[in-house]
């Protein structure tokens, strides 16, 4: 029994090397094994095959017993995946922070965003993708503007929405008086929501600078049963959505 070539390339694609594959794979066949047995059934040669068992096991793939010499034995591919990404998911978030803390405010210097980005998207989807990505960068606040159409997008928004909420993002939501009480209960726990009858149309405007315009089906053509939306990046844009924002906002009623 060997491993197949296309889960040895999915194992490296998930930051497993060639020889830790191989260790891996003679630890499944055998069973436990001391690492001279091991370094002969892998082909790993005896001069790496500690430095491989070591980070074999730092990744969560494998496990050790006191015995002399020690022996080894194959974890859970299960338990495997879930130490790797978990890993992943950490190294990440710290390399997103570091990177954003030094390139934004350098883009935002160059003067690059000076010539605005101007998209009109169209399809649940790839609006709904469009908004995580805006809500995901978001630092301050972020304000949001959801028609009764609007609860698909609550639904698969409300994981990011919490995890600004836990970074200190301040959220306001209004909403129309149609949208459901179990929607209004979930977003309630994460943002100031507002309700304002016959809500009209909505968006998003995140840290005054990006803004999502979603135009329902009747306004995005004759012909189509489609949402259709404007993405900009244009602080003006911005800023006279978040002035007719806080205009709606006026004469809606906290819940």
């Amino acid at each position: 029994m060997s491993i197949s070539d296309k889960t040895r390339k999915a194992l490296e694609k998930i930051g497993l090397t060639s020889y830790e594959i191989r260790t891996f794979s003679a630890l499944l066949k055998a069973g436990e094994l001391t690492a001279s047995d091991l370094s002969q059934k892998s082909g790993v040669p005896y001069s790496k095959i500690y430095e491989v068992l070591g980070t074999l096991e730092d990744k969560g793939w494998i496990g050790s017993d006191d015995s002399r010499p020690t022996k080894y034995f194959a974890k859970s591919p299960s338990t495997g995946l879930e130490t790797t990404k978990q890993k992943m998911e950490t190294d990440f978030s710290q390399n997103q922070s570091v990177i954003l803390n030094e390139l934004v405010p350098l883009y935002e210097k160059s003067g690059t965003s000076e010539r605005p980005d101007i998209w009109v998207l169209s399809g649940a989807i790839n609006i709904a993708a469009k908004i995580l990505e805006m809500v995901d960068t978001c630092r301050n606040e972020v304000m949001i503007a959801l028609p009764e159409a609007g609860v698909e997008l609550v639904k698969q928004a409300l994981p990011k929405l919490r995890s600004l909420h836990d970074k200190g993002v301040e959220i306001t939501i209004l909403t129309s008086d149609k949208m459901d009480k179990e929607s209004i209960k979930a977003i309630k726990r994460v943002a100031t929501v507002k309700i304002k009858k016959g809500l009209f149309g909505g968006g998003i405007i995140s840290d005054k600078r990006y803004v999502v315009i979603l135009l329902g089906p009747e306004i995005g053509g004759a012909n189509t049963s489609d949402v259709v939306a404007i993405w900009a990046d244009h602080a003006g844009l911005a800023g006279f959505a978040r002035q007719y924002f806080e205009y709606l906002l006026k004469d809606s009623k906290v819940i």
